[in-house]
């Protein structure tokens, strides 16, 4: 492999010769040999679009001379047009401060710039990473990710879910069936009405996500070090806030605040803690689709899913309900992933978090699980439910809890003696209800009709 020689405050460093890259990307690179996981590119293309408004800014501020400005800014949309991926190699677990990331595009950014310029004008830190500091830019950049991966991915998918619930709702508004608490009979729903309750969870869930995610266009930047905001000019703040909000479209403005900004992650946190409430909601809805399914023969039966593939290696014809399996299992993850985030937040020190890799990995892909999850539910599994009307039929009309209409015309007590007799006899509610004396077959036949009852 041919090499250059690179250099830093620590010293020289040789670097493969076909990579962006300088010398503090590859001693981190050296150094951080921890697990598979890279820093994700939705952060390094939004630490790329700081170096490009920043540059901007500096230039219209003064503190930046227009050449420079103009080639950070160039390859800064090389970057976030994906042309530089593989010059990203950075494991997440390494300084918790996210600073070797910051570099990693602050000199890959110089070193493309001047070879653009075929000559040495830009340096990484004197230049792209100018009124910066790894403290301000790296809590500005997790935050530009989150929104841009939240709006991106997973709200396009909640409202496509919400348009199948919708549907699925309205097309059974009328079939009638048992409903069930404590995983016990209980009186009549319509599979309509059930669904709706999934959809209202959905909706709320996208409620929650949209209103908490406000909270995270308040951006670090110009806090630079410690929240003093050193070495940035007067009105940096500001500019280069306003500047990414014109680059993505979104509403990001400077932080009242900085030194809260560069210590804690509490915006994010509460955003996460909406996606753990939509993967709760994604679980119960899985489960009870399952449940539902269950059978074919043998379980409740009440719905039909789709057979997408075989369910088992040794039991012929056996079909099983992987997309809830899937969805469920993303779920864990997602509520894990909460309780880490949590975790890494309460642990912002003195004037700075040092676990925000961790949060940001951990946010993204909690987005990323949800978004192609419920994706996959949606398309495999919600819109090819059909249900069996014939086995909805069947439990109504075995369900115990029909009673329940008997009992303001002859009070509960009674009405309980129809279900305990009932039950304890294996008859029909009506026949007990005969027996015992208490209505006539006709007034039982008006009475007890499940339609009356949802």
């Amino acid at each position: 492999m041919e090499v250059r020689i690179e250099h830093d405050s620590l010293g020289e460093i040789q670097v493969p010769a076909d990579r962006y890259w300088g010398a503090v990307t590859q001693r981190s690179y050296q150094n951080f040999k921890i697990g598979q996981e890279l820093m994700p590119l939705e952060v390094i293309r939004a630490i790329a679009l700081i170096k490009k408004a920043a540059a901007k800014t500096n230039a219209e501020l003064g503190v930046l001379d227009q050449e420079r400005s103009e080639l950070i800014q160039k390859v800064c949309d090389e970057i976030i047009d994906g042309q530089h991926d593989e010059h990203f190699p950075l494991s997440v677990w390494q300084t918790g401060s996210g600073t070797q990331s910051n570099m990693n595009v602050n000199e890959v950014v110089a070193n493309r710039a001047n070879e653009i310029a075929d000559k040495t004008l830009v340096h990484p830190n004197d230049h792209v990473n100018k009124s910066q500091s790894s403290n301000d830019v790296f809590p500005s950049a997790i935050y530009i990710a989150g929104v841009q991966i939240v709006y991106h991915e997973l709200l396009p998918v909640l409202d496509q879910l919400i348009d199948t619930l919708d549907e699925l709702s309205n097309r059974y508004s009328e079939a009638i069936k048992t409903g069930r608490t404590h995983l016990q009979d209980a009186t009549p729903i319509t599979f309509g009405q059930e669904v709706s309750g999934w959809l209202a969870s959905i909706i709320q869930d996208r409620l929650m996500i949209t209103e908490s995610i406000k909270s995270m266009y308040a951006l670090a930047l110009g806090g630079t070090a410690v929240g003093t905001g050193l070495n940035a000019p007067e009105g940096y703040s500001d500019r280069v806030a306003k500047e990414l909000a014109d680059l993505t479209t979104y509403p990001f403005a400077s932080s009242s605040n900085k030194f809260h900004s560069l210590s804690s992650k509490d915006e994010i946190v509460w955003v996460h803690g909406a996606l753990k409430a939509l993967a709760s909601d994604a679980m119960k809805i899985a489960n009870d689709v399952r449940w539902l399914a269950s059978g074919p023969r043998c379980g409740i039966g009440e719905i039909n899913l789709p057979a997408n593939e075989p369910g088992s290696s040794i039991m012929p014809g056996k079909v099983n309900p992987t997309q809830c399996e899937a969805l469920t299992m993303v779920a864990v993850q997602v509520m894990a992933n909460d309780t880490a985030i949590g975790m890494a937040n309460s642990q912002g020190n003195f004037q700075l978090n040092v676990y925000m890799p961790l949060i940001v990995n951990n946010f993204i892909q909690s987005v990323r699980l949800l978004s192609d999850a419920l994706r996959s539910f949606d398309e495999k599994c919600l819109v090819g439910i059909r249900i069996n009307e014939e086995r909805m039929h069947e439990f109504v009309d075995q369900s115990l809890m029909l009673v329940t209409k008997l009992t303001p015309q002859i009070g509960y007590e009674k009405a309980a003696q129809i279900a305990k007799k009932a039950h304890q006899e294996n008859t029909s509610l009506k026949e007990a209800c005969l027996d015992l004396g208490f209505l006539t077959e006709e007034e039982f036949t008006q009475l007890v009709d499940p339609y009356t009852m949802v």
